[in-house]
């Protein structure tokens, strides 16, 4: 992460007007508490209203904020019940991010609006996402987005076990199932896995560049092609 992204990232984290450590924001960040403290220090003498010390916590004063966003009604409902959907039914990594969104969407709505967002009665429950699940969410995102070839050992709905390399190229959610989409070198084909049934993976150390008719859009493409109407 570049230095001026990650001053960007510190500032947002303490939008919400919470008391956050320097050990909080290493972790979040993935640096060392010392880089931390230069970093605060820095945006403390740029003119950013942030108060603390180090072993105690920082947090920034009211009015370094962003103007109050003009959301209706009906879209702080659906950020609400989106933000808490993924708080309960995403990765591990989601779920931090979603509870992140939903402070910032309070931080900056007017006072009626936020009154109002607590109020509004959508909720999710998901006792079938384990740690173990939500671990592999996140560990699958990434390696989709950095394209890193993955090992599986999978098994299928009949309980056989198999060894696969894969190319994960997205994950889709159908309610209460999340599956991996890639492209399967054994098979050479697009395959879904889901990801309950996987019994352990294993990044290979290697990359992958896409290649024509490997990637998610192909795959997409084939799914059209075989659904009713991309038949006619």
């Amino acid at each position: 992460m570049r230095r001026a992204d990650r001053l960007f990232q510190i500032v947002q984290y303490l939008r919400g007007g919470r008391l956050v450590t320097a050990a909080i924001l290493a972790e979040r960040l993935e640096v060392s508490k010392r880089t931390i403290y230069r970093d605060i220090a820095d945006l403390q003498a740029s003119g950013v209203p942030i108060d603390g010390e180090a072993g105690v916590g920082y947090l920034m004063r009211k009015g370094y904020d962003l103007p109050p966003l003009m959301f209706t009604r009906d879209e702080i409902v659906a950020l609400v019940a989106g933000a808490r959907l993924i708080r309960a039914w995403g990765g591990a990594g989601m779920a931090r991010a979603a509870e992140e969104a939903l402070t910032k969407i309070e931080a900056v709505l007017p006072d009626g609006e936020r009154h109002r967002a607590d109020r509004i009665e959508i909720h999710a429950f998901a006792p079938e996402m384990t740690p173990r699940v939500r671990a592999r969410i996140d560990a699958l995102e990434r390696a989709a987005e950095r394209r890193n070839r993955i090992s599986l050992a999978y098994r299928d709905a009949e309980a056989r076990a198999t060894e696969r390399t894969v190319r994960p190229l997205g994950l889709w959610f159908w309610g209460k199932v999340w599956t991996l989409v890639a492209w399967c070198e054994l098979r050479d084909d697009f395959r879904m896995f889901r990801l309950d049934r996987i019994d352990a993976m294993t990044d290979t150390g290697e990359t992958f560049r896409p290649e024509r008719g490997k990637t998610l859009t192909d795959f997409y493409r084939s799914m059209e092609d075989e659904s009713p109407e991309g038949s006619l």
